[in-house]
């Protein structure tokens, strides 16, 4: 019997139905680019071509701080094969730029600031030539002493010419002379955290006959990128245009805009396409970092352990330029004391420039820092009161209706007690057995070194909180369209997929509201209205509602012949699974049929309501919405060699509302093991400003070997009012929890007071045991 004849069915035994697609809110529809990001097929930047393409190479500081005596690119422009050399006498338009504070200039021209800092590039017709080309640029140095340490910063000669101070706010906030019965002080360091991305950066520049030029790039703000460049090619915005490709993962902001910028003066110099893909050596050199903070915290309380004051001083390292740190320092001093209520608070806080990295935008920035602190805070009260430390957290936790040190409001829902109640009672993981065929459970893992009886267990526990979408001020906008035609949508809209599940809640959106199953998200270019930054959960609230808002106008276009014709209203009408049906059951018909021989399509906005910015005294509506976490971690130490292996974190979060379950699990889990990476192993090492193995050796990135258990135990479903669909970003605040809760299991383990992220080995060390 053949396989056909075997596997037919006949008429006495038809064949089963087929399974339908999951679709809609609430479904865990799969991502649309899955299949071919698994098979490697998806194209990303790196993979571009173009006919007649040129090949670029950028010339970078190989100090932290110098002063540029010359620049000589005779020998590199007479090499044969180069097309171009451009330095910062080639730039026709504004020569700075920078994301959130443009002092960063595209080619250094009197001075160097940082290690990496762009100085030339060039174009070449191989990719081996243009390497050689930049290293035949001759630069004449005057190398300086770098300041590294910010604290140096306040005293030492400007680095800059906007002064070495970026923002300092002072947060007032309750009666100044209140102290508590029991104080305890401590003093914290966060280390540099690299985004790390899959993919490097790349990409590709084309010159149009206009004059004008088009670029290629994994970009997540691509309107943003759009206007720098053309500011800096000194073109009109309509001149230049940014086409998004594939993203290989991004935890925030990452591009380096000083990479983009000389692909296009390249391309509009040579008049020939130009590609450029960065080593991973570039990319660390490059873009932006987590800020490396320093934090001293000083907490009151009473005798049962209620906090009655918070007095700290955070200073944070924004490298050689501004960037965003603005924002960063604005998060960390708003969030100094984390979800707890805090009748005094008096925080002070600086960022400041030095000849470091730049930091910038890298995902819970501000947040992440002082939630390692203030939660160490915690746990020397608790040692102190002699309280579990969950105990005493319980009793000091953020509710919705009250106020947080910046005098805001907390308008959204605020379950943190339920989160940690949650956290706190789920039950524990067995203890390993002490036995040598249980070698693998040991923090040194297979083969490790250490003896079982050197293993300490420990539980701690971490609050964190984060803000959703921009602060201060910020104009939070974006635009979407639909259209439907032959019962297929399409949704329009500049919203970068960056790997945060966008494009799939799109679909779901357009499938919940009108029904119709096989929607098309197009790809993203600035042709579109802009639809900002893919960072801050800004895109499931502000993108999301506009393709939600765009598609209740369709609806509504697609109802009203029908209502119309059995005068009643549209709001009489629903669609479910993809039939259209009244109130009453008269009018029963299809979407297919309804929608057949139309075209419809509507555009829309989504802008959530203003906020303001801090005031002299730190005051003020700053933050749309709020989001929380509270994670148990529970880990196994040896306290002789001081390696750490996390055995489970259990996780509690708010969400809002669960949109798509699978994404949303992933999303979670995906923040918490960078978070297990931030604790334990990722620090960018930078003696006196040069970064010491730029390279994902030298920059240790958790594996799926060191991914713990992760059991998320509760999702608290309580919808935000003012947010579309009443969702909550997901993915910022697990990173930011996870490591303040593995150092309180490994403080709790060892007894050590582990106020250093990452967590080195001789501060998980029992001395003398």
């Amino acid at each position: 019997m053949s396989h056909e004849a075997g596997t037919a069915t006949t008429a006495a035994e038809p064949a089963p139905a087929a399974e339908p697609l999951p679709h809609g809110l609430g479904a865990s529809l799969p991502h649309a680019d899955a299949r071919a990001k698994t098979e490697g097929t998806f194209p990303y930047a790196a993979d571009l071509w173009a006919e007649g393409l040129l090949w670029a190479a950028v010339l970078r500081s190989p100090h932290a701080h110098a002063r540029i005596v010359s620049i000589d690119t005779t020998h590199a422009r007479e090499m044969p094969g180069v097309r171009a050399v451009i330095t910062h006498e080639d730039v026709p338009g504004t020569p700075r730029h920078g994301r959130g504070t443009p002092d960063r200039p595209v080619f250094a021209s009197e001075a160097v600031r940082h290690h990496g800092e762009p100085i030339a590039a060039v174009a070449a017709d191989h990719p081996d030539t243009a390497r050689m080309a930049a290293a035949a640029v001759i630069v004449e140095y005057e190398v300086l002493d770098p300041v590294t340490d910010p604290e140096q910063a306040f005293e030492a000669e400007p680095l800059h010419p906007d002064g070495n101070l970026i923002r300092h706010i002072p947060l007032r906030h309750g009666d100044p002379d209140s102290a508590g019965e029991v104080v305890v002080e401590g003093l914290y360091r966060i280390g540099r955290q690299d985004p790390a991305p899959i993919g490097a950066e790349a990409g590709l520049a084309v010159p149009r006959p206009d004059g004008g030029v088009e670029l290629y790039l994994a970009s997540t703000d691509p309107h943003a990128d759009r206007n720098t460049a053309a500011a800096c090619y000194g073109l009109s915005p309509d001149r230049v245009k940014i086409v998004v490709t594939g993203v290989p993962g991004a935890t925030a902001d990452r591009e380096d805009q000083g990479f983009q910028l000389p692909l296009g003066l390249l391309a509009l110099k040579t008049g020939c396409p130009v590609k450029l893909t960065a080593t991973r050596e570039e990319s660390f050199l490059g873009h932006a970092h987590r800020h490396p903070t320093l934090l001293r915290y000083r907490h009151h309380a009473d005798a049962d352990g209620k906090l009655v004051k918070v007095e700290a001083q955070i200073l944070l390292d924004a490298g050689a330029y501004a960037d965003t740190s603005s924002d960063a320092l604005a998060a960390a001093v708003s969030f100094a004391c984390g979800p707890y209520v805090v009748p005094n608070a008096f925080i002070e806080g600086w960022a400041v420039r030095t000849n470091n990295p730049p930091s910038g935008h890298v995902r819970g920035e501000g947040a992440l820092q002082v939630c390692a602190a203030y939660e160490a805070q915690m746990d020397k009260l608790a040692k102190k009161l002699g309280l579990d430390p969950a105990e005493l957290r319980l009793r000091n936790v953020l509710a919705t209706g009250d106020v947080l040190p910046i005098g805001q409001t907390v308008t959204c829902p605020a379950p943190v007690a339920e989160l940690l109640q949650a956290v706190r009672d789920h039950p524990l993981p067995a203890l390993p057995k002490d036995t040598p065929e249980e070698e693998w459970l040991l923090p040194g893992g297979p083969e490790g070194a250490g003896e079982p009886g050197a293993v300490r267990r420990g539980v701690g526990y971490g609050l964190g909180m984060v803000h959703m979408l921009g602060a201060e001020g910020a104009d939070e906008v974006s635009t979407a369209t639909v259209k439907v035609h032959d019962g297929i949508a399409t949704v329009l809209c500049a919203a970068v997929e960056t790997g945060q599940g966008f494009t799939t809640l799109a679909r779901q959106i357009v499938q919940e509201t009108l029904g119709i199953e096989e929607v098309h998200v197009a790809p993203v270019d600035t042709d579109q209205p802009s639809a900002g930054a893919g960072c801050r959960g800004r895109h499931t609230w502000v993108s999301g509602g506009a393709v939600e808002r765009a598609a209740k106008m369709v609806r509504t276009q697609l109802l009203q012949p029908l209502a119309h014709k059995f005068g009643m209203s549209t709001e009489l009408l629903q669609i479910t699974d993809g039939k259209i049906t009244s109130y009453d059951g008269v009018l029963s018909t299809t979407v297919m049929e309804a929608m057949e021989g139309k075209e419809l399509w509507a555009t829309a906005q989504c802008r959530p309501h203003p906020t303001e910015p801090l005031d002299a005294a730190g005051q003020g509506d700053a933050f749309v919405g709020l989001a929380f976490c509270a994670i148990r971690a529970v880990v196994d130490v040896d306290v002789e060699l001081g390696s750490v292996r996390v055995v489970e974190l259990a996780v509690a979060q708010d969400v809002g509302q669960v949109l798509n379950p699978a994404q949303l699990a992933a999303r979670i889990e995906a923040g918490v093991t960078q978070g297990v990476g931030i604790a334990l192993t990722e620090n960018l090492r930078t003696p006196r400003g040069l970064v010491r193995h730029p390279d994902l050796t030298g920059y240790a990135l958790p594996t799926a070997l060191d991914a713990p258990d992760i059991r998320i135990v509760r999702l608290v479903e309580e919808r935000d009012v003012v947010a579309p669909f009443g969702a909550k970003s997901v993915s910022a605040v697990p990173v930011v929890t996870a490591p303040a809760a593995i150092a309180s299991a490994v403080r709790a383990a060892t007894g050590r007071p582990v106020n250093r992220l990452p967590i080195r080995p001789q501060a998980a060390v029992i001395p003398d045991r």
